[in-house]
């Protein structure tokens, strides 16, 4: 017989793990119809459900979400700035053009190792 910790634990990880799921594929959403525009919305969710994971492989995947997507705003705005410049409208088309596909897939590999229950790989602070 299973103890009831166990399960509870068990329980506990899968709510933890679904909820980072679902978090995945609301960034992907906000990603694919705006470009990324409202997912600051899905971010101030991870910012709430990351302490709650604290601890588990779900912790690292909270992480992975919340870096990408400011690693994705950090490289809009570089390429809002090439824009304006006229002469860099081809610069900043590269740079989003770029920015989209690692954003892309970082999600997709997020939600791969999630599937998998792997922690992402990421530097420790």
């Amino acid at each position: 017989m299973i103890p009831d910790t166990l399960t509870a634990d068990t329980r506990s990880i899968h709510t933890l793990q679904t909820t980072a799921w679902w978090l995945y594929l609301f960034h992907a959403v906000c990603f694919l119809l705006t470009l990324g525009i409202l997912s600051f919305v899905p971010l101030v969710l991870n910012y709430l459900a990351r302490p709650k994971a604290a601890h588990t492989f779900v912790y690292s995947h909270h992480t992975w979400q919340i870096r990408s997507f400011w690693w994705y705003f950090v490289w809009g705005c570089i390429g809002s700035v090439l824009y304006i410049t006229f002469i860099g409208i081809p610069g900043a088309l590269i740079v989003w053009i770029l920015a989209w596909g690692w954003y892309a897939y970082r999600l997709i590999a997020g939600f791969t190792t999630l599937d998998k229950h792997l922690p992402m790989p990421f530097p420790d602070h």
